[in-house]
């Protein structure tokens, strides 16, 4: 057990990981990568219009939210397998740190992408986005060996809003950069390159941070366990479904579907606003650089929120703002100063519905559990998960209409709003003191 000093000094550090590693899912899944692989893949695909990818035949705007699937799908296999590792040998710091700086490195990489290298740019993305969601795993896995069930909520909420401050600072940072890029005699694509890999510099350098500053001995204590192959492995990931009780899995279905619109947002806005709306790369950099300061407070806000109301009505009330924003993205929304007013709401929702989700999955897991259930959860948490982008990127295929791909997003948010609030009607039966 850490005395207070320590305590405090390891709860810094662990936000700093969120200012890290939030350099990725703002700079290079919100921003660049979407519209400028899209571009690259448009380069690759010349008259013929398509892309063969795996035999198959895909439209370039369908490339990049199938690289986001794929990804993804790819997590399903792996952070389950990484999350019993880590818990039964105690590695959640050697995990997170592997996984780190190999996703930073990949991130990196994503400069060496141009002319027609799409391909390359879809190999490094699937890397780094499930090197990011395995480090998230273990990242989130330290909530409960830092904070009691009662501090959760602030906690998180104040890892995430520390997150999306240092995300906004690198966002803020490439924006001057990129409007000052060509009085510098730099192209522009060189200049969204540059922009890329710099999330991966700046992953890399502040995870040192939580490097040293989380204390070695922090859950560290494993169930010691012999897992000494997959199949065991998979026995115990089965043995842990099993004992998940009625509550746990009724959250995980419900988040599995909101959360999945919420990533699928995250990662598909950028090309929304550039193929959609026709907007230049610079209004969509500033107007998602504002949402990173939003959330920010956002994410603070509903910190204060679960206090006064409950966990659970909080994030309902946040549900419903995200619904209504989507039904006017698709339904009425088209000139950027639109697109600022949506992205401000989206901004104050944002933070706090994930923050308020991760610590109250927490209070479902067992001692010793935590990388193994947080593997679970982070199958639909910000790596984007599969669902949401492969709907978006199906419907964008067959009707060549991004607005009928947003109302796919909006059935996400209503089905996994009417589970939570399921959820919620039973809790208050059973156990009213709990929300």
């Amino acid at each position: 057990m850490l005395c207070k000093k320590a305590l405090r000094r390891a709860r810094w550090a662990w936000y700093m990981y969120d200012w890290a590693n939030s350099a990725f899912p703002t700079t290079v899944l919100t921003v660049f990568l979407g519209p400028y692989l899209t571009q690259v893949a448009y380069q690759a695909a010349g008259e013929a219009g398509t892309l063969i990818v795996g035999g198959l035949s895909i439209t370039p705007d369908a490339f990049y939210p199938f690289a986001v699937s794929v990804s993804v799908l790819l997590q399903i296999v792996l952070l389950p397998l990484v999350g019993a590792l880590a818990d039964s040998r105690g590695w959640k710091k050697l995990l997170m740190l592997l996984f780190a700086y190999t996703g930073a490195l990949a991130t990196v990489g994503l400069y060496w992408v141009e002319g027609d290298r799409y391909w390359l740019g879809g190999v490094l993305f699937v890397i780094a986005n499930l090197c990011f969601g395995a480090s998230v795993v273990m990242y989130n896995a330290f909530l409960p060996d830092l904070a009691a069930p009662h501090e959760r909520d602030a906690l998180s909420a104040r890892g995430w809003a520390i997150g999306y401050l240092g995300g906004g600072i690198l966002l803020g940072l490439n924006l001057l950069f990129l409007s000052a890029a060509q009085q510098w005699g730099i192209p522009p694509a060189q200049a969204v390159r540059l922009c890329l890999a710099s999330a991966g510099v700046w992953w890399g350098v502040f995870t040192l941070i939580p490097a040293f500053g989380i204390p070695a001995s922090l859950g560290r204590e494993g169930r010691k366990t012999a897992l000494s192959s997959a199949g065991h492995w998979w026995n115990q990931l089965w043995q842990t479904l099993r004992l998940l009780q009625a509550p746990a899995l009724l959250f995980l279905v419900a988040y599995f579907f909101y959360n999945d619109g919420v990533q699928t947002v995250i990662a598909l806005s950028g090309q929304f606003a550039s193929r959609e709306l026709r907007l230049p790369i610079e209004v969509i950099t500033s107007t998602l650089l504002l949402v990173q300061f939003v959330a920010f407070g956002g994410a603070l806000l509903f910190g204060w929120l679960a206090q006064r109301w409950g966990t659970v009505p909080a994030l309902l009330s946040g549900l419903l703002v995200w619904i209504g924003v989507l039904l006017y993205s698709g339904l009425g929304l088209h000139t950027e100063e639109e697109f600022r007013l949506v992205a401000i709401a989206i901004g104050v929702v944002l933070g706090g519905t994930q923050a308020l989700s991760r610590s109250l999955f927490s209070q479902y897991i067992p001692e010793g559990r935590s990388a193994e259930y947080f593997s679970f959860y982070e199958l639909t948490e910000r790596g984007s998960s599969w669902l949401g982008p492969l709907l978006f990127a199906t419907v964008l295929q067959w009707t060549g209409n991004y607005r009928w791909a947003i109302g796919g997003i909006t059935c996400l948010f209503i089905a996994g709003g009417f589970l939570l609030l399921c959820l919620y009607l039973r809790e208050r039966k059973i156990c009213p003191p709990r929300i």
